[in-house]
């Protein structure tokens, strides 16, 4: 597999939670960029930077408007802003329509990444109640990219990681220490390919 320049993660119901076991897996140095959507109420202010910063070994912030996106860096989506990679690579927020009821998109975010970074790019699916994801992620398949999705039956909600499954049914379908045991090996380096776990 080729090296893994970003990961772009996707989560709903549950998600924070599942978060806490990946996110704090990546090793100090790792040098990838990680972008976040979580599906959050979008009337209120975002804490996610504030209490994933003291559990990760990388830099973690609230994605801005134009910022570059550095390696070493973890990025969540603020509320009601649609999170999306453009040129440079750099992060680029939107207040378009809502996509699956959502803002920010999951979906959003992994088309863009998948044009951006194609086969250097992981993408992953984790808990959540509606299909949000499951196009973006066919799309990171289509671009060469690896995509990972989290287990339905140890998900807190199922429908997601169902839904990626049924759209991208070559993504490897792992448990989340799984995964985390596979993050740890990243240092900007070759990602290990994980092969296809119980559904």
């Amino acid at each position: 597999m080729t090296n893994v320049a970003a990961i772009v993660v996707g989560a709903s119901a549950g998600g924070v939670e599942a978060l806490g076991v990946l996110l704090p897996a990546l090793p100090r140095g790792a040098g990838v960029a990680v972008l976040v959507v979580v599906h959050l109420p979008r009337e209120r202010p975002s804490r996610l930077a504030e209490i994933f910063a003291p559990k990760c070994s990388l830099t973690v912030v609230e994605a801005d408007d134009k910022e570059p996106i550095v390696p070493g860096t973890i990025y969540f989506a603020p509320p009601d802003y649609h999170l999306l990679i453009d040129t440079g690579p750099q992060v680029s927020l939107s207040s378009d329509e809502l996509v699956h009821y959502s803002r920010p998109s999951i979906d959003v975010l992994f088309e863009s990444a998948a044009d951006i970074y194609r086969e250097r790019l992981l993408g992953i699916v984790l808990t959540g109640a509606n299909d949000d994801g499951a196009a973006g992620l066919a799309a990171i398949a289509r671009g060469g990219g690896v995509t990972w999705v989290q287990s339905p039956r140890t998900a807190s909600a199922s429908a997601m990681p169902l839904a990626a499954l049924k759209s991208t049914p070559s993504s490897a379908s792992l448990e989340l220490p799984e995964m985390a045991a596979l993050l740890r090996t990243v240092n900007g380096g070759a990602l290990p390919a994980a092969s296809g776990g119980a559904q």
